[in-house]
């Protein structure tokens, strides 16, 4: 699988899906999820109040409507709290239960957001760490190609960095 990092705006990038670092409620909020929302328009907010939320680190899949991209996979990411190995594990499972779905739906491209670091507080070293080494040991047939998008310098030097380690 080939990983690539892109500073950017996830809701203007043209690939399968995209993923939305959603909160449990799934009916959008701020980061994010809120430009994913506003992005999309009103019939996401429609499709995604059927599933009646998600637990975190669980992951569900709506399509994208106005969004340049053919799907949207949502999925809860843990909030930091002082971490530990059970907060690691719901975020390994956010990237996991989202491949699947991306594998399941045969989609060749997908675009990760950095899955809890803003609002939710968790490390971004930790984080992208637990993104990376999760697609990297992802033996799946789909997607082929998955793209870490950030939003600033920083954390877009910190995925390159660990790619490149």
């Amino acid at each position: 699988m080939k990983l690539e990092v892109l500073q950017g705006d996830i809701t203007k990038i043209s690939v399968d899906a995209i993923v939305n670092a959603a909160n449990t409620s799934l009916l959008g909020g701020g980061g994010v999820d809120g430009a994913i929302h506003r992005a999309a328009g009103p019939e996401l907010l429609a499709e995604c109040r059927k599933f009646g939320g998600c637990r975190t680190g669980e992951a569900v899949i709506t399509k994208a409507y106005k969004l340049p991209c053919r799907y949207v996979i949502h999925t809860p990411g843990p909030v930091w709290d002082g971490g530990g190995e059970r907060k690691a594990q719901l975020l390994r499972n956010c990237y996991l239960n989202s491949l699947k779905l991306a594998s399941g739906n045969e989609l060749d491209v997908l675009a990760f957001p950095s899955i809890s670091t803003g609002i939710y507080g968790y490390p971004i070293e930790d984080a992208a760490r637990i993104a990376i080494d999760t697609v990297n040991a992802w033996t799946g047939n789909f997607p082929s190609k998955v793209i870490f998008v950030t939003f600033s310098d920083g954390d877009t030097q910190v995925y390159r960095d660990i790619l490149n380690s």
